[in-house]
């Protein structure tokens, strides 16, 4: 039963709540009233404020904890609950895992009507912390102000360098210590905004596009080399010389310093000259004695680590003799087509986007691997049975499509081209299953197992194995 405070707040009391929806939410129920309470813990009991409501669902705020579940744990970071970030930190590393290979096959399940009793146990991720090789932070002129902050009777600095803040495009909580990338990351950071302050280099206007300092992206390697990219907005070559200059000096384990200066309404920066200050325009990845060349516009996975094992279990999927023809769908910077190429005949990589072909032609090269060919071009367009009938039809496709799954066409041309193996690797479980539901046609799904590339988050990587009925 729920009762109403006064300026119609509606408060539901004694929720249990008994499982954790994506967005690091805990679901419960009051009569027939799916809840959505932020930061509640499956095994929480608590009463909640509801903050919107619809007819069969509400979101919520806990009012009052009355029992804390086995499953909480206290976050570690001081931002957690303000930054989009991290939202699963309040709960268990190994509850965490639970919930992600739970919720992977709920969605196949009741999205693709798959059997998942096959399911392997998902794989987490040695390192919890510090486990990221790229970050992007904001500079801001408005930053997010607290609780804390509001209370204080005292003028306070605006400028902020750190993460947007969910659903305040304009607003950028300014972050102090970011426990997703290991040094120097967190002391470059803090140096270019107290540099920036001393200076009086402006920190962006979101809203009017104006000022001088832009975005800050921070990239390091497994082989210990770093890369600094500033994004300026509005400077003068003073302005650039002297950040810049001051990185050089103050970092020199900087492997690539680079800038960019992005005067276009929105931060993409595929488009814009990358200009470098000192050092390469590169950095090395090694990955299983095969190196791959890292440009700041380029695609890597941000789990060094997790990515290796990651694709050690999609090379053992795929169950490789030797003699097969691969194609590698949306092969992005040819990671995998080169990963998996001295255990196969040939690797045909195809990728939308034609800088990301070029660095994985460069790696392909930089290893000395010669039995790759890679195309840039739209999947649907590319993959058609002219392109097929010139290269040959695969013994073994492996796909890793964005989060948006594949484009029912290319869902088509599979079913059409009858490979004996298909390796599908997706980021979102929903549009997996979406996939996998139409290629069980021809299809059956052999194997199934979860991996774990971000801690403390909804996301998990899942790799699927289908094998051609009969």
């Amino acid at each position: 039963m729920s009762r109403r405070k006064p300026g119609t707040v509606t408060i539901i009391p004694n929720v249990q709540i008994i499982d954790i929806a994506e967005e690091g939410k805990g679901v419960g129920k009051a009569d027939e009233l799916v809840i959505f309470v932020d930061k509640a813990v499956p095994g929480d009991v608590v009463d909640v404020r509801l903050t919107k409501k619809k007819k069969n669902f509400a979101e919520a705020i806990i009012e009052q904890l009355h029992e804390k579940s086995a499953l909480r744990t206290d976050p570690f970071c001081p931002h957690f609950g303000t930054c989009g970030g991290c939202k699963w930190q309040h709960m268990g590393y190994d509850s965490q895992l639970k919930f992600k290979q739970k919720n992977v096959e709920a969605a196949l399940q009741r999205l693709g009507k798959i059997d998942t009793s096959n399911t392997e146990p998902i794989l987490g991720s040695v390192k919890n912390r510090y486990y990221r090789n790229k970050l992007e932070f904001t500079f801001s002129n408005k930053r997010w102000l607290d609780r804390t902050d509001i209370d204080r009777d005292e003028d306070f600095d605006m400028n902020a360098l750190g993460f947007h803040v969910p659903l305040r495009f304009d607003k950028i909580l300014d972050i102090e210590h970011c426990y997703l990338q290991d040094e120097p990351s967190n002391s470059i950071r803090n140096a270019v905004r107290k540099y920036a302050l001393e200076h009086q280099l402006s920190f962006y206007d979101l809203r009017n596009h104006e000022g001088v300092l832009r975005n800050l992206i921070i990239r390091t390697s497994s082989t210990g080399e770093v890369m600094i990219a500033v994004v300026f907005a509005y400077p003068d070559e003073t302005q650039i010389d002297g950040l810049m200059s001051f990185l050089k000096a103050e970092f020199p384990q900087i492997t690539s310093l680079l800038y960019i200066v992005n005067q276009k309404k929105n931060d993409t920066i595929f488009d814009q000259d990358v200009h470098v200050f000192t050092g390469r325009d590169h950095i090395f990845e090694e990955m299983d004695g095969i190196r791959f060349k890292i440009g700041v516009k380029s695609f890597y996975q941000t789990n060094s680590e997790q990515a290796f094992e990651l694709y050690k279990i999609t090379r053992d999927f795929a169950g490789f003799k030797g003699d097969e023809l691969v194609y590698d769908l949306y092969t992005g910077a040819g990671t995998i087509a080169n990963f998996v190429a001295k255990n196969v005949k040939q690797v045909i990589g195809v990728e939308y986007v034609p800088t990301a072909i070029e660095d994985a032609k460069f790696n392909s090269a930089l290893n000395g691997i010669d039995n790759t060919l890679f195309y840039a071009g739209d999947m649907k367009d590319i993959l058609t049975s002219e392109f097929i009938a010139s290269h040959g039809k695969p013994d073994v496709v492996i796909t890793d499509p964005p989060r948006a799954g594949m484009h029912a066409d290319v869902v088509q041309r599979l079913l059409e081209m009858e490979s004996e193996k298909i390796v599908y690797v997706s980021c979102n479980a929903a549009t997996q299953a979406r996939d996998l539901e139409l290629l069980k046609e021809k299809y059956d799904v052999v194997r199934i197992k979860p991996v774990d590339m971000f801690p403390h988050t909804q996301h998990v990587e899942n790799v699927v194995l289908l094998e051609l009925k009969g």
